[in-house]
């Protein structure tokens, strides 16, 4: 939509914009200002006149878009306005709460087309036809709507998502790059011009949150492209950008390679020294490069570029002679051409200087040299099928944007498809010479104002009318007549060109002219120019009369293809033209049939009008959103708006009618059920009443389940959600008090409002949403927090009893183990004590049998018995004290080894031991001798958890392991 414009505004347009604001403030009369009216539908009173003072009054401020109803009108500034396509610009408009209470833009229509796919209300597909004439900015409006798709719709919700969503965002960027160098070129009226039609179908999927959308994929469907344009130009024009291009950005490498030296003249590129923004090479390589097309691919596209270029070169002199074929005035033309697109320079030469004709029924073949118009005329075509292949690339595996719609493999079972449609159709033309190239750009003009028509203009108000709805019908220009001109059955221009075709005859132009005016003359769209040098024919279209010349208009709508010049290509060496071009084994079997089975020969008009219907189908399976461009001046001046051509263009599209139905209309309709099934929740903010029982059953007199039952059921669900509405106005914190109710009229089958009622019940839907999703919240927090809850408690249950049993069985083996100790010292003490009490009973005896004694002096049972105990316990002690020195009034050591060892005595007579000691006197006895100095006992702790722990004494047993036990008791002999 933006064009670099050179130069200052003259001193005329200076003062002519003076003047405007002088008209202006004389018109206005201290109402608001024009400048301001964002919505057209508030000029008063809504006329051509008005509706121009107020485009022309924004556009004068800069502002370029307007509002008029269900239509954007889009003006074209002619100059760069970066900061109003910037991503921040766009990321504001996504994130309104409210886009309409913006300034009006085209990212308003994209994102009012955006969140209609995510409400899913039918129907969900989307799409935006963006129209107007050549050079109205309709490219760049598309390519903004892309771009401002790209950033919104790339929310990914993981890593892998993410790089699935920024590949295919910077592919659908980056093929507007390729698609305008392949097909775009300059014209008398656009720099910039667009010689092929698309429709771009963004593919939009929901995930497993049905509100995040985002992009997985996109398919570009082209129509029509402008092929004559390879090989003929007018002389002010260009050829296609890509051709530009090539001569302008290929590094020395590359001319060598493509043999493109500098200031090499070509037949087919006129103006060469004019250079454009769109003449960057490197941005169509790097686009290319993203798009999956790789360094080799895009050097045989380009050399096979270059070889149509020296093709065009090839220029042949009149033999003179029939049976003679033309001469080649420049073999080296024909040798480099051969050469670029490898091809056999012979069989290049031979096929376009010989036809070939088969006649008779054994189909005899004949070769006749062709006339040098004949020659002219295969090198164009072989020209034009080259190309036309390359902008289409449906054959081309690494050319993955122009394939069908398909979904990604990785999210194909978990994603819905929605499609958004955006519609970039070439303008309306009309030049000095027009031709079959603009009978068909203006005829799906035609097309598309007829949609537009039928789908807003007669449609809407044909729908009030069944509804029930009170409503005044508003007149509009119907094209309908008009396209019955050009389509219509049995008689059209279509059908008499097709049927010239099919004639197979020589046409002529005069006669062409002469059986439309004689078959056509009843229609009041067909007009007449008697002083017209060249035979033509005037169509008086929707946006003006255009004058169509029929010289040529037979042979491009038969676009006939010699099949030797597709046997040509098939032979080419060349990998890229293998591909375009593939062998087909079964095509010769095919290529001849019989003159009686011959299939109609499908021209031009025809697959082009197939093509567009298909479109117009996939249109109608959607809600359109429509973007009107508007050309302010054909010089592309900034700041200058012409007053007629622009009041012609409104005049043609129908815009003040469109003001009028949209200011009395309502754009928005939906059906009852799917009103009802969307908006019940409102019924959650204000309770129904109770029914009075004295009014009658809105079911009475219907039985359960009929369709009347149903529909009465449906409608007093709709009037409950309704009466909810001045309530919600009311809560509304912008409402100004004593506000008039939101309009909205309930018809026979389906609920009509405005686009503010949508906006306030879809508020108080969110509002309610909102209110829902807080009980919720609040009853999984409590349920939530009674879990926790429990789960302690128990936690606490489970610890505690652990803990106890851990420390049962922790004094469980603290009894065990001192019940082991214990049981072992006992069973220790036992083995000692039987072990001593050997010992010393075997030397008591000993003793007793050598020294007799006398009755009297043996001890008294209970004295012995205690002498047997201490010498069971303490022989050890006996053992150390038998090492000892002997004291002065001690017993004899080797008296005391042999009775602790129970040794028998050397001597027969024994010993006499003197009993009377100092210590006997004083009353204490022992049965070892004192030693004479001290004896120590080093005890040292054990490292054994319980051997510090003594067992339980018994009443009759020494305790101690180095106690001392004194007996008290005198001890007789030994």
């Amino acid at each position: 939509m933006l064009q670099q414009v050179n130069g200052h505004s003259s001193g005329s347009d200076a003062q002519g914009r003076e003047s405007l604001r002088e008209d202006l403030q004389e018109f206005l009369g201290g109402e608001v200002p024009l400048h301001q009216l964002d919505d057209l539908t508030k000029v008063n009173p809504v006329t051509l006149e008005t509706v121009l003072r107020c485009l022309q009054a924004r556009y004068t401020a800069d502002t370029f878009y307007t509002n008029a109803g269900c239509t954007l009108v889009a003006l074209n500034p002619f100059k760069p306005v970066p900061q109003l396509y910037s991503p921040e610009l766009m990321r504001e408009y996504h994130a309104a709460p409210q886009p309409q209470k913006l300034k009006p833009h085209i990212f308003t229509v994209g994102e009012q087309t955006y969140r209609n796919v995510r409400s899913l209300i039918e129907p969900v597909n989307q799409s935006i036809v963006v129209s107007g004439e050549s050079g109205a900015g309709k490219t760049w409006t598309s390519r903004c709507l892309m771009k401002f798709y790209a950033v919104v719709a790339a929310s990914p919700t993981s890593w892998e998502s993410h790089k699935i969503a920024e590949r295919i965002e910077q592919r659908i960027l980056n093929s507007n790059p390729v698609m305008e160098a392949f097909g775009n070129a300059c014209t008398l009226r656009n720099n910039n011009s667009s010689r092929f039609g698309k429709f771009i179908q963004l593919q939009l999927n929901s995930l497993l949150v049905p509100r995040d959308h985002q992009m997985t994929g996109a398919a570009i469907q082209t129509y029509l492209l402008e092929k004559t344009r390879v090989a003929c130009q007018d002389s002010t024009e260009r050829n296609f950008h890509i051709f530009y291009q090539i001569c302008k950005g290929a590094s020395a490498d590359e001319r060598l390679q493509w043999h493109l030296p500098e200031g090499a003249a070509f037949s087919w590129l006129p103006n060469p020294e004019r250079t454009l923004e769109e003449d960057c090479f490197e941005v169509t390589r790097e686009a290319m490069l993203h798009l999956g097309i790789d360094a080799p691919t895009q050097n045989n596209i380009f050399q096979a570029l270059a070889g149509l270029l020296h093709l065009g070169n090839i220029r042949f002199a009149d033999s003179g002679d029939e049976a003679q074929p033309c001469r080649p005035m420049d073999d080296g033309a024909v040798r480099t051409s051969a050469l670029l697109l490898r091809l056999p320079e012979d069989p290049l030469l031979e096929t376009l200087r010989i036809r070939t004709i088969r006649a008779g029924r054994q189909q005899q073949v004949f070769r006749k040299p062709c006339s040098q118009a004949e020659c002219d005329t295969r090198r164009d075509c072989l020209a034009k099928l080259v190309y036309a292949r390359l902008p289409g690339m449906r054959l081309h595996p690494a050319l993955p944007w122009f394939s069908s719609p398909r979904l990604l493999p990785a999210l194909a079972p978990q994603v819905l498809p929605f499609l958004a449609g955006l519609l970039d159709v070439y303008g309306f033309e009309s030049f000095p010479h027009n031709s079959l190239e603009q009978l068909c750009i203006n005829y799906a003009n035609e097309k598309l104002q007829q949609h537009f028509v039928a789908h807003y203009l007669r449609a809407q108000q044909e729908e009030y009318a069944v509804e029930g709805l009170e409503w005044s019908f508003v007149n509009y220009q119907d094209n309908q007549t008009c396209l019955d001109l050009i389509e219509g059955s049995p008689i059209s221009i279509c059908s008499l060109i097709n049927e010239e075709c099919r004639l197979n005859r020589p046409s002529s132009a005069a006669q062409l002219q002469t059986r439309i005016e004689s078959a056509l003359a009843g229609s009041p769209c067909l007009g007449h120019n008697k002083l017209s040098p060249e035979p033509s024919f005037v169509v008086l279209h929707y946006a003006g009369s255009v004058r169509y010349h029929t010289a040529g208009l037979v042979e491009k709508n038969k676009d006939p293809i010699p099949p030797e010049l597709t046997r040509l290509l098939q032979q080419s060496q060349d990998t890229l033209l293998k591909v375009l071009f593939p062998a087909d084994p079964e095509e010769k079997s095919q290529e001849e049939p019989s003159g009686q089975s011959r299939a109609p020969v499908l021209t031009v008009v025809s697959k082009f009008k197939a093509s567009l219907e298909q479109l117009l189908q996939v249109l109608q399976a959607t809600t359109p959103h429509y973007i009107r461009c508007i050309k302010p001046n054909s010089q592309g001046r900034a700041q200058a708006l012409h007053r007629e051509e622009v009041l012609n263009q409104l005049e043609a599209c129908g815009l003040v009618e469109t003001i009028h139905i949209s200011a009395a209309g309502f754009p928005i309709r939906v059906s009852h059920r799917t009103f009802v099934e969307r908006y019940a929740s409102l019924r959650r903010l204000h309770p129904r009443a109770p029914p009075d029982p004295h009014s009658p059953s809105p079911d009475e007199g219907h039985s359960e389940g009929s369709p009347h039952a149903e529909q009465a059921t449906l409608r007093a669900l709709l009037q409950d959600i309704l009466h909810t509405l001045p309530a919600l106005e009311a809560a509304t914190p912008a409402a100004p008090a004593g506000a008039t109710p939101a309009p909205v009229h309930c018809g026979r089958t389906k609920v009509f409002m405005t686009d503010a009622t949508l906006e306030l019940l879809e508020r108080g839907r969110a509002q309610v949403l909102e209110q829902c999703a807080r009980c919720i919240q609040a009853g999984w927090r409590r349920h939530r927090r009674r879990e926790q809850e429990r789960r302690r408690r128990a936690a606490v249950c489970i610890q505690a009893a652990i803990r106890s049993w851990l420390t049962r069985k922790h004094i469980q083996r603290l009894h065990a183990a001192a019940t082991v100790i214990k049981r072992a010292w006992r069973r220790w003490g036992i083995r000692m004590a039987f072990l001593a009490s050997k010992e010393l009973d075997g030397v008591e005896e000993k003793h007793s049998s050598q020294a007799p004694r006398s009755p009297s002096s043996f001890p008294p049972p209970l004295a012995q018995t205690k002498l047997l105990r201490a010498v069971t316990h303490l022989w050890p002690l006996g053992l150390v004290l038998a090492n000892a020195a002997v004291g002065v009034h001690g017993f004899p050591r080797k008296l005391v080894v042999f009775a602790c060892l129970q040794l028998p005595v050397g001597s027969p007579s024994g010993y006499t031991v003197q009993a009377q000691t100092a210590q006997e006197q004083a009353g204490i006895m022992s049965i070892r001798a004192l030693p004479q100095g001290s004896i120590k006992f080093h005890c040292r702790k054990s490292p054994l958890r319980y051997a510090d722990i003594c067992p339980e004494p018994l009443p009759n047993s020494a305790t101690g392991f180095n106690q001392i036990l004194l007996e008290r008791h005198r001890l007789g002999h030994v």
